[in-house]
């Protein structure tokens, strides 16, 4: 069972990516979902969340209304659209499995995103 992050990479200010979160021997729709970010100088912070019960989201006021998180059940991923880009985007995000019911959460290894001209 893990988590498997991919999309990561260099953009230009202004640029988009989009980060896919794949889910090996777990099935992705059961879970509550998130996207993480981490950088040296501020440490790990939550950037977009997804609950499994109703696919209702939450984002950190630095993302909302440029990042998007969004599911597709038939290849079991949580994606995270990410446009306009800026210098203090760049970080390892993460993706995280949370279970509804228990304390059992999971992480992914993580995607570096690196936001330069």
């Amino acid at each position: 069972v893990h988590l498997e992050e991919s999309g990561g990479g260099l953009v230009e200010p202004g640029g988009s990516l989009n980060l896919s979160c794949l889910g090996y021997d777990m099935i992705l729709s059961k879970y509550d979902m998130s996207w993480h970010r981490q950088t040296p100088d501020r440490g790990r912070e939550l950037v977009a969340s997804l609950t499994g019960a109703d696919d209702t989201t939450d984002y950190a006021d630095s993302v909302k209304g440029r990042f998007t998180i969004f599911r597709d059940n038939n290849k079991n991923t949580v994606s995270l659209q990410m446009n306009n880009l800026r210098s203090d985007d760049t970080a390892v995000y993460l993706c995280k499995v949370e279970s509804r019911y228990t304390t059992y959460q999971l992480w992914g290894q993580g995607t570096q995103v690196s936001v330069t001209s």
